[in-house]
C-alpha cells in the first residue's frame, strides 16, 4: 500500500475519558512494503473491573482480562518498542485512540512519551471518509461503503483488519491519503475532543454527501 512502515491500530477501553479510563485491548497490525509483518493483540489487566456496559459493548469480560491479559507496563513496553520514528499510524477516529496511547505511554515512560508520539505520523480515516461519503462515518459504515467483508466489530484486532481493507479501497478510489497525514478534522459544533497535540493540525470539518474535488478536501481547506 505504502512503501513505509504502517501500523493500523485500535483500542478497546474501559470508558471514554483517557484521564480516568484505560485500554483493555490493544491491537496493532503492522504492514511493511505492503506486506503484513505482525499482528499484535493483547488484553490489558489494569486491576480494575470493567463495567457490564463495556463488557456488553465489546464482548470482553473480566474473566477474559484476568485469564488472558498482560499487565499495563508490559503493554506500554510492547507499544514503545513498535513505535519507531516515522512510522505511519492509521486509526478510525484517530484522535480518540491517540489520546489513549499517549496516556498509556505517559504513565510508564513519562520522559519519553511526548517524543515518541511526535516522532510518528498519523492518519485519521474518519476525516478522509467525511470528504468522500455521506453520513454516518463509523467503521462499519466504511466497511459497507467499500464492500469489505464484515468482521466482529468492537474487538480491536478485527477492527484493524477491517480498517486495513477499507484503507486499501480508499487509496484505490483516490490516491491522496498521504495528504491527510497529521491533519485531523473535527465537528465544528463540538470542537476538538480532549487533548490537542502540537504535531496535529486540527481543522473544522463538515461531512459531504459525495466525494469532493481535491481542492475542497480537508488538507486543502483554507480558513
Amino acid at each position: 500500500m505504502f512503501n513505509i512502515k504502517v501500523i493500523f491500530f485500535d483500542t478497546e477501553t474501559s470508558g471514554l475519558d483517557c484521564s480516568r479510563c484505560n485500554i483493555i485491548e490493544l491491537a496493532l497490525l503492522t504492514v511493511e512494503d505492503g506486506v503484513i509483518t505482525e499482528t499484535y493483540d493483547e488484553f490489558i489487566d489494569v486491576g480494575v473491573p470493567i463495567s457490564r456496559k463495556i463488557s456488553d459493548l465489546t464482548g470482553i469480560t473480566n474473566e477474559m482480562i484476568k485469564n488472558e491479559g498482560i499487565d499495563e507496563k508490559s503493554a506500554a513496553l510492547d507499544l514503545k518498542q513498535r513505535l519507531t520514528p516515522d512510522t505511519l499510524m492509521i486509526a478510525h477516529n484517530c484522535q480518540f485512540d491517540l489520546q489513549f496511547l499517549y496516556s498509556l505511554l505517559k504513565r510508564h515512560f513519562s520522559q519519553e512519551a511526548d517524543e515518541i508520539v511526535s516522532s510518528l505520523n498519523w492518519i485519521d480515516t474518519v476525516s478522509i471518509l467525511k470528504d468522500r461519503k455521506e453520513f454516518p462515518h463509523k467503521l462499519i459504515d466504511a466497511v459497507n461503503y467499500y464492500e469489505v467483508p464484515e468482521v466482529n466489530f468492537h474487538r480491536a484486532i478485527d477492527d484493524t483488519k477491517a480498517l486495513y481493507e477499507v484503507t486499501k479501497k480508499m487509496k484505490e478510489e483516490r490516491d491522496d491519503l498521504l495528504d491527510y497525514v497529521n491533519v485531523f478534522g473535527y465537528n465544528p459544533k463540538y470542537g476538538v475532543s480532549g487533548k490537542r497535540f502540537e504535531f496535529i493540525e486540527y481543522k473544522s470539518q463538515k461531512f459531504h454527501q459525495r466525494i469532493v474535488a481535491p481542492e475542497f478536501t480537508l488538507p486543502n481547506k483554507k480558513f
